[in-house]
């Protein structure tokens, strides 16, 4: 028999385990909250960690807990040779749920439903399971895989540099946190804070305040506006519109402060705004068609929506525009908004192509924001790139094709994940290209003989990388 099938049937036969592992892991709550002594993530993050160490001990895997951020498993103590990186920490739960609760998983249809079973706790268990594999029957292998799980991914990965400090990057590192086949590439950050402070004698009549969005890497889906002294058919007419320009839906009603109008689109995470309706920006294009008053802030207003109009995904206007073979195009999210009769401030997410530089980006960006009359702060992290020749990568490849009979390819993201401050770090799996686990949404689920596919992968480069 051949090894991919006996790993097959070891999976196979291992696969109600599996499913219940995930299961108890995506039971626990393991959204970021307060710091505690022992606990830096809060009680969910830990617990998380606490239970997944408990699972590897329970399948004969030495572990180590480092000060509680991270927790490793390794497969033997040979030399160290391969990483699998994943965590258990997970985003909010959101509304929208139908299928279950989100924190009780359970399986319909041939999928397990709940926050993070895709995002990453069942990754991480195909990973665990895989390494299981290994060990059970008994491949030889006389290198080290090591599991590392995190508990901080999904709000700054700041848990990393407490293992890093005290241990070395394996040779080659995978993260099952993304997608198959191989992403190399992960885009740089920009992230840019524009504002500006008005005189009170310039603040203008018939604004009240802007809000849109309150989330930094999520393009807003929702936003309103509370404005007085206009005449609410007059703002309805030029509602219906912007509504046919963008698809962005407003209503209009009465407040004691004033009218208040709400923009409706659709949320999508900042690496991918093409997939969204901006409803922040589809407002202000609104507020700036209304009869304001002249002033500093309704100036300022129609520069910021020259600087971010509705639709310019690829920040054109900006002077962001860029991009190229290995990478593809700089994206632009405009996410939060906050504008008061006195002040403005937008918080803008830019996912950079591969070959964005100081000069080729970052200076006219801000040579832009200052010349529409604001000021900027901002931070920059360069694209991650590892090189797709490399024989870690070609093995990655080739176990994926023996699996599933697909072509291998390399693929770039705009997303960010454990690997990009890794130098030999990729991302690999947890699903297939097309499949869509609405992860970070609703219903968030992960298809059992995909992850059963992932433990087989993982497990043939296991079984390859540590020979």
């Amino acid at each position: 028999m051949e090894l991919k099938d006996r790993i097959r049937k070891y999976i196979d036969e291992h696969e109600q385990e599996l499913i219940e592992d995930v299961k108890t892991l995506c039971r626990i709550n393991s959204v970021k909250g307060a710091y505690s002594v022992g606990k830096p993530y809060g009680e969910g993050p830990y617990n998380a960690l606490m239970a997944a160490m408990g699972i590897c001990e329970r399948y004969g895997f030495s572990t180590m807990n480092y000060d509680d951020y991270v927790i490793a498993a390794d497969l033997n103590n040979g030399e160290k040779a391969l990483d699998i990186l994943a965590h258990m920490d997970v985003v909010a739960a959101g509304e929208g749920w139908t299928v279950t609760d989100p924190f009780d998983p359970i399986v319909k249809d041939g999928r397990i439903y709940g926050r993070g079973t895709s995002d990453d706790k069942g990754p991480a268990m195909a990973a665990l399971y895989a390494m299981r594999a290994v060990k059970d029957l008994g491949i030889p292998v006389s290198k080290n895989c090591r599991l590392i799980l995190g508990s901080d991914e999904e709000r700054g990965s700041s848990d990393l540099p407490h293992y890093y400090a005290v241990e070395n990057e394996a040779p080659m590192t995978f993260s099952p946190d993304s997608e198959f086949p191989v992403t190399n590439v992960e885009k740089g950050h920009l992230n840019l804070t524009v504002y500006a402070e008005i005189d009170e004698e310039e603040a203008a009549d018939h604004i009240v305040e802007i809000w849109g969005g309150d989330t930094t890497n999520i393009l807003p889906g929702k936003a309103y506006a509370i404005v007085k002294g206009l005449d609410d058919d007059l703002i309805r007419k030029e509602a219906e519109a912007v509504a046919k320009e963008t698809g962005v839906s407003f209503r209009v009603s009465a407040t004691s402060k004033g009218l208040r109008i709400d923009a409706e689109g659709k949320a999508a995470h900042a690496a991918h705004p093409e997939d969204g309706k901006n409803a922040m920006l589809a407002l202000l294009k609104l507020i700036n068609r209304l009869p304001l008053t002249a002033c500093e802030l309704t100036r300022l207003l129609k520069s910021l929506e020259g600087l971010f109009p509705y639709g310019d995904c690829y920040g054109k206007a900006l002077g962001a525009e860029l991009s190229d073979e290995l990478s593809g195009p700089t994206t632009v999210s405009a996410n939060i908004l906050r504008v008061d009769g006195c002040s403005i401030k937008l918080d803008v997410d830019c996912r950079t192509a591969a070959s964005s530089t100081e000069a080729n980006t970052i200076a006219p960006v801000l040579a832009n924001i200052k010349k529409a009359g604001f000021e900027c702060r901002y931070t920059a992290k360069a694209a991650h790139v590892v090189d797709g020749d490399s024989d870690f990568i070609k093995t990655l490849l080739n176990c994926y094709e023996d699996v599933t009979g697909l072509k291998g390819k390399l693929i770039s993201t705009g997303g960010g994940t454990y690997v990009h401050d890794l130098k030999n770090g990729v991302a690999f799996g947890a699903v297939g290209e097309s499949t869509d686990t609405n992860m970070h949404g609703a219903d968030e689920f992960m298809p059992i003989d995909e992850l059963k596919d992932a433990a087989v992968i993982y497990a043939l480069c296991i079984s390859e990388l540590c020979r």
